[in-house]
């Protein structure tokens, strides 16, 4: 019995490591789901993506954001409440994926609408078997709503 083919997603990483970001996209392309990466550095460049602003006008809407907290100019608190003041950006589905495990971000984050904290490990086989994991629940399990 084969597996059934599942719907392609529209990922946002918004991450300004590029060691993160590499292993993360690395993660992403390994497996038989396709689906689109795109990357910010900063919540400032989120927002613009997500808003369709500037150079991002003709960006494909995300189905998952997956976002750091510690970022420079805009961290990923202040992503997560711009978001979830806006009726249309608040039914994307956030994960967080940062280094940060501090209970009180944890608590922060759940208040503020995300769907799943993840704390990033510092091993490298690790990390990839999280992001794995992650996009096989979000690709193959969850129904995400159709583009808006």
């Amino acid at each position: 019995m084969t597996e059934p083919l599942a719907k392609p997603i529209n990922i946002l990483l918004v991450e300004d490591s590029d060691a993160d970001a590499e292993l993360t996209t690395r993660a992403l392309k390994r497996g038989k789901i396709a689906n689109t990466l795109n990357r910010v550095v900063d919540g400032v460049e989120a927002m613009e993506y997500l808003r369709g602003q500037g150079k991002y006008a003709d960006r494909l809407r995300p189905d998952l954001i997956l976002l750091d907290l510690n970022m420079p100019r805009m961290d990923g608190r202040e992503v997560l409440r711009e978001i979830q003041q806006d009726d249309d950006l608040k039914q994307i589905a956030v994960v967080i994926l940062t280094t940060s495990d501090f209970e009180t971000d944890v608590l922060e984050a759940f208040g503020l609408s995300n769907e799943a904290y993840i704390v990033k490990p510092v091993d490298a086989a690790q990390f990839f078997s999280i992001v794995q994991s992650l996009k096989d629940f979000w690709v193959r399990v969850v129904r995400l709503p159709d583009e808006q």
